[in-house]
């Protein structure tokens, strides 16, 4: 083993399974596992106080898989690599590729300066199925289409690497320098992120754990099943494909060990999406500030401050937004459907900016992903890539009936709700006097009225729509 070091900079791969830079440096001698928290470079786009907590944690799992070799910094990565370079008699940097547009930016600046002083870097794609540069059309550029970028891009291009297997024996050196967990203060000081503990197994083994309770009890029906948020068919593998406890090569060959069938197929389509989102990131970086569609620059959107503060709350007297709005705010995650719901009440019935909605979800979601987050609400919006049609608005009460038909997932996030009879759970505010005075339901006290008649609004948007078609 050579007496140089190897730094492996860990940041959404905190896992030591299918780890390309951590085992290509492993191969290279002893190694210095570092993180940096570099709020100072991330700025508006530092991580949100939600997936902070799962940081928190993740960062703990990781350093007891290491030994307790993880060694912590806070600041500005450059600065700090900088001052680990020439404090250890270096070998090389390892690290795999991350694709927010401030982070490739750094990191190029990063990989500039190291080369510069002669030390070699490694950047390994440790997140992706397929790089953002690889899938793009015939004529070079990217896809803004999911279907044929999936279908056409992903699918020919050559399939997944299988996950590479972990290192079989790690040399770690420390570092005086290095800060405790502690130092970090990633938990808040008002510790309302207890409640989150009981949702989640943090880190990679939880990872793992997880993707097993998926493919035994989860994946079979999920084609239907991931719709219906009382159900057990959605993976809940977000977060941990975020913070990479887990990586998608990890999921994606675990799914296509077995029989082909439309729910592993399906599932398969749900990663591409996740692929489809960074693609778009990489190729648009103002995806998280700017409409990818330019004609909604003219849309009349609202200022509703106490609109927008009964939607952040559940408080919208709409059940099945409140619904999602609580899980949320009590678990730190929303089911898919829910994400739909209750983004279109907020731009379309709300006409609120689907900024302000992005930026609730990004402080508030463990899996607050940039990407995802910015994509989806785009979509959502209408004025994203291969977006829903903005004409095309939910009617909460048409979706509650659909997909809690028997109400169990909005009576437990609404519990004021629970004795409310089936027919009138999604729209109270049209049950008799009678029915709310005897499930013990006084609108307006107990439970909110509506703050948006769905109708009216409804028809606001329509015209709001109409409008900017017609300056545009």
């Amino acid at each position: 083993m050579t007496s140089q070091t190897a730094i492996v900079w860990f940041r959404q791969d905190l896992r030591l399974h299918d780890n390309p830079a951590l085992s290509l440096a492993a191969t290279a001698g002893r190694i210095l596992p570092i993180y940096i928290l570099d709020d100072e470079t991330a700025g508006r786009h530092r991580i949100g106080g939600a997936a902070r907590w799962w940081l928190h944690h993740s960062l703990a799992g990781l350093d007891a898989a290491l030994g307790g070799g993880l060694q912590l910094y806070r600041g500005r990565a450059d600065e700090i690599i900088a001052d680990l370079r020439e404090r250890h008699d270096t070998s090389g940097v390892y690290w795999n590729r991350c694709y927010e547009p401030w982070r490739i930016k750094r990191d190029s600046a990063i990989k500039t300066m190291l080369t510069e002083k002669g030390i070699p870097v490694h950047s390994e794609n440790g997140s992706l199925l397929w790089e953002p540069w690889q899938v793009l059309k015939a004529d070079g550029t990217p896809y803004r289409v999911f279907t044929p970028f999936f279908r056409k891009g992903c699918l020919q291009a050559p399939p997944p690497r299988p996950p590479v297997a972990p290192p079989k024996r790690l040399e770690t050196v420390t570092d005086p320098d290095a800060l405790t967990l502690d130092d970090l203060r990633l938990l808040p000081e008002i510790r309302w992120d207890k409640k989150l503990g009981a949702h989640w197994q943090v880190g990679e083994a939880g990872a793992r754990a997880q993707l097993e309770r998926f493919l035994d009890d989860g994946l079979a029906g999920y084609r239907e099943g991931r719709d219906f948020p009382a159900r057990g068919n959605v993976s809940r593998l977000s977060p941990h494909l975020h913070f990479g406890e887990i990586s998608p090569h990890q999921v994606w060959h675990a799914v296509s060990a077995g029989p082909a069938d439309p729910d592993r197929d399906h599932f398969r389509y749900e990663l591409g999406w996740r692929e489809f989102s960074h693609s778009l990131l990489y190729h648009f970086p103002d995806l998280p500030e700017e409409n990818l569609q330019p004609s909604f620059s003219a849309f009349p959107w609202q200022e509703d401050a106490a609109a927008l503060d009964a939607w952040r709350h559940g408080r919208t007297g709409i059940p099945i937004v409140d619904a999602g709005m609580r899980e949320l705010w009590q678990t730190g995650y929303m089911h898919n459907r829910l994400r739909m719901i209750v983004g279109s009440f907020l731009v379309k019935n709300l006409l609120q900016h689907w900024r302000y909605g992005e930026r609730w979800f990004y402080d508030c979601l463990v899996d607050a992903d940039l990407a995802n987050n910015s994509a989806g609400w785009q979509w959502i919006a209408g004025c994203g890539a291969d977006a829903a049609p903005y004409f095309r608005i939910f009617n909460p009460v048409t979706q509650g009936r659909k997909f809690d038909p028997d109400g169990s997932y909005t009576r437990r996030f609404v519990p004021e709700l629970a004795a409310l009879p089936d027919k009138f759970l999604f729209n109270p505010w049209e049950a008799p006097e009678t029915a709310l005075q005897q499930s013990g339901i006084r609108l307006g006290e107990t439970y909110p009225a509506p703050i948006v008649d769905l109708k009216a609004s409804r028809e606001r948007a329509l015209a709001a729509f109409q409008s900017m078609k017609s300056e545009s």
